[in-house]
C-alpha cells in the first residue's frame, strides 16, 4: 500500500530538515516549473519521455510502460544510492511526478519495498498548483505591503537585500521572475522562470514570513514575460509607499554594476530592441558607444530620455522619501520609520 500524503498537510507541517521533496519528472519538465527547494532526480530524461509519450498515444499503453522500466531500470542503482544519502538527512521523503500517476507511483512502491521510508504527493505537481492557485490570493490578503518606487538605478534591489538581510520580510519580484522588469532586464540575467514557478516562489517567500509588514519593489504589471497575479499587484498598489532618490553618479554605478561585465554582444542585441521606442539613428549611436566602452554615455541618456520620462514621479504620491546615495543609510532611514506599517 502506498503512502500518500496532500500539500496541504505538507504547508500546515512545515519544519526545516523534516521532509525533503523529491521530482521525478524529466530534467526539462523540472526546470520549466517545479515546488521551491525540491530536488530533481529523473525517471525519464527528455529524450526518453518524449518517446515513451509518443508510443503511450501512438501504439499502446502496455508498450510505453516496457520502455518506461526499461530506460528506469538502468538508472535504477544511482537513483537508489541518492535516495539512501538523502533518507540519512530527512525524516520525509516525498515524491511527485505530474499528477502523481506511474512515476511517483512507481519509485514509491519500490522503493518502499526495499524498507525506505517514502510518501507519494497526492495529484503530483497539478495537485500542488491547485494548492498554490486557491492559497496564493488568501496569503496575500493578509501582508500589508512596504513599496519601493524610484526612478532606474536608485538602488531599489540593494535597498531591498539589505533589508533581508536584517531580518526583514521582503518579496523579490525580480529575483523570482529572473528578469528586471524592463526592456532591457534580461541582461545577465539568462533564461527567464516561467509564470507558475514565479508563484510558486511568490507563495514560499510569503508563507516563510515572520511578520505580516513585507517589503517589495514597485513593479508594472509585467515583468518580462511575467504577469503579476491581479489581487497581488492591487494589494502592492494599496501599501505604503517609499520613493528611493540618488544623484546621477550612483544611479550610473548601480546600473554599471548590474549591467556591464564584459557582455558588449548581449548589450547590443539588447539595445537593438529599443528600435520600437527610439530612432534607429540613436540606436546606432548607443551601439558605437558600447563598442568603444563608453558605457556611462548610452546609460545616463537611456535613462534621461528614454526611463525616467516613463515615471515622472510626483513626490506628493509617497509617504516617505529617502536619499539613496548610500544603502546602508538608506536602508537605516526606511527601518528607523517602520513603526507606521504596524
Amino acid at each position: 500500500m502506498i503512502k500518500t500524503i496532500d500539500y496541504q498537510e505538507i504547508d500546515k507541517q512545515r519544519t526545516d530538515n523534516n521532509y525533503v521533496l523529491i521530482d521525478v519528472r524529466s530534467e526539462g519538465e523540472y526546470k520549466k516549473e517545479r515546488i521551491p527547494n525540491s530536488i530533481n532526480i529523473p525517471l525519464f530524461n527528455d529524450e526518453e519521455r518524449k518517446i515513451i509519450g509518443t508510443v503511450y498515444v501512438k501504439e499502446s499503453v502496455e508498450r510505453a510502460k516496457e520502455l518506461g522500466v526499461e530506460a528506469a531500470a538502468k538508472k535504477l542503482p544511482s537513483i537508489y544510492k541518492e535516495i539512501k544519502d538523502l533518507d540519512k538527512k530527512f525524516n520525509k521523503l516525498i515524491f511527485y511526478c505530474a499528477r502523481g500517476g506511474m512515476r511517483s507511483s512507481s519509485i514509491v512502491s519500490l522503493l518502499s519495498s526495499l524498507g525506505v521510508n517514502v510518501l507519494k504527493l497526492s495529484g503530483g505537481y497539478k495537485g500542488y498548483r491547485k494548492f498554490i492557485n486557491e492559497n496564493l490570493p488568501e496569503i496575500v490578503k493578509k501582508v500589508n505591503f512596504a513599496v519601493l518606487y524610484g526612478n532606474t538605478g536608485v538602488g531599489k534591489t540593494k535597498i531591498l537585500q539589505e533589508l533581508e538581510k536584517r531580518g526583514y520580510d521582503v518579496l523579490d519580484l525580480e529575483s523570482y521572475a529572473n528578469h528586471r522588469g524592463s526592456l532591457l532586464g534580461s541582461i545577465r540575467m539568462g533564461e527567464q522562470n516561467s509564470q507558475k514557478l514565479f508563484e510558486a516562489y511568490v507563495y514560499d517567500a510569503l508563507r516563510k514570513r515572520k511578520s505580516n509588514t513585507v517589503f517589495v519593489e514597485g513593479e508594472s504589471k509585467r515583468i518580462g514575460r511575467i504577469i503579476i497575479p491581479d489581487y497581488l499587484f492591487t494589494s502592492m498598489e494599496k501599501g505604503k509607499r517609499i520613493k528611493i532618490d540618488t544623484n546621477m553618479d550612483v544611479r550610473i554605478k548601480n546600473i554599471m554594476d548590474e549591467y556591464v561585465s564584459d557582455n558588449d554582444e548581449e548589450l547590443i542585441n539588447t539595445v537593438n530592441l529599443l528600435r520600437i521606442h527610439l530612432s534607429d539613428v540613436n540606436v546606432d549611436r548607443y551601439i558605437t558607444e558600447i563598442k568603444n566602452k563608453k558605457y556611462r554615455v548610452v546609460i545616463e541618456e537611456l535613462m534621461t530620455k528614454y526611463y525616467d520620462p516613463m515615471y515622472n514621479y510626483k513626490n506628493k504620491e509617497f509617504e516617505i522619501i529617502v536619499n539613496g546615495d548610500n544603502i546602508q543609510d538608506a536602508t537605516d532611514k526606511i527601518t528607523e520609520i517602520i513603526g507606521i506599517y504596524k
